[in-house]
């Protein structure tokens, strides 16, 4: 098993013969045999295994069932829980870590695909609601790429927006070789731009979604615009990540993103969900994710995508019925 996993593992990051089909064919080979609730659940399809050959045959586990049982490979020694947020009441999902090395790796690389070297940064993350909780993935990732980042200017704000307000201004009128990224849940970006509007024209600024309910809910678009008026800027940049994975898709603008070549995203029919493909239009948002190693890699989410082209692809909304997670924005059909 060990053998085995270490060569699937190597071959995910390589940048040498990188073939996704192959890899993720692998890891259904050695999750349908190691994770017993995804066994259970393909088998309950009445789904052969040995007849899956393509990345569309593979089943999806809806990920409803990271809330109520436990998704990780038999032997795997759990290291973290994240979990994800939710209202009084809701039950969150759980996604056991068995590896956050592989996390961390999947994270730095993805990010340094979309942005470069994260040395070349200073990185103000405002993520007050994420803070309060110490099993948030978004948080660890954050924060891990602030100390990746080797700058003392790069950190965490709670409350304290006028502090937020005064480093930006200190660091604009500094003569220094760094780029400024801005990472907020959507609430609180627009909490700071009510209290301090400011010419952030040369400040990456990305929104990870969620209103908590904090404010009124709006569409992705009423919050851009909001933020693009505000702080002068082009475009907003968003980040697409959720607890059950362990990468992220990042989007430079107009809510469009892309994912780096260890993730696939695919549509299914909402009325027939295992056809599955990866043609550009409108369905019920599957995800690929080779990182998740020791939990399960092939997902069905409860989001609604339109998939622009092979490598673009929208995030519409949730799918009726579905209850409303924390991370998502409300947008308009």
């Amino acid at each position: 098993m060990q053998s085995s996993i270490s060569k699937i593992r190597e071959k995910i990051f390589s940048n040498d013969n990188f073939n996704f089909e192959e890899i993720a064919l692998q890891l259904f080979d050695f999750q349908y045999t190691h994770n017993l609730v995804y066994k259970q659940f393909v088998d309950y399809l009445k789904i052969n295994a040995a007849e899956v050959q393509t990345v569309q045959q593979i089943p999806f586990l809806p990920i409803e069932f990271f809330k109520t049982h436990r998704i990780l490979t038999e032997n795997a020694e759990m290291q973290k829980i994240f979990e994800s947020s939710g209202t009084t009441g809701q039950i969150t999902s759980k996604h056991m870590v068995a590896d956050l090395a592989l996390y961390e790796e999947s994270f730095e690389k993805g990010f340094q695909q979309f942005y470069g070297n994260i040395e070349d940064y200073t990185i103000l993350a405002l993520l007050p609601s994420y803070l309060e909780r110490d099993t948030s993935s978004l948080v660890y990732m954050v924060d891990d790429l602030i100390k990746k980042s080797k700058n003392p200017d790069s950190g965490f704000y709670m409350n304290n927006l006028e502090e937020l307000a005064k480093k930006i201004k200190i660091l604009k009128s500094e003569f220094i070789n760094k780029k400024i990224i801005l990472i907020g849940v959507t609430f609180a970006l627009l909490d700071f731009a009510e209290e301090f509007p400011m010419d952030l024209s040369d400040v990456i600024i990305m929104e990870t979604g969620g209103m908590k309910g904090r404010r009124e809910e709006l569409t992705r678009e009423e919050v851009h615009a909001i933020l693009t008026k505000t702080f002068n800027v082009k475009t907003i940049h968003s980040e697409y990540g959720m607890t059950e994975l362990l990468s992220q898709g990042y989007s430079a603008g107009d809510g469009v993103f892309e994912v780096p070549k260890w993730m696939k995203i695919l549509k299914r029919d909402i009325y027939d969900p295992m056809n599955i493909s990866s043609t550009p239009g409108r369905g019920g948002l599957n995800v690929i994710d080779l990182a998740n190693i020791y939990s399960c890699a092939f997902i069905a989410t409860q989001d609604l995508v339109n998939i622009k082209s092979e490598s673009e692809f929208e995030v519409l909304g949730r799918l009726d019925n579905s209850d409303i997670r924390g991370c998502n924005l409300m947008v308009a059909m």
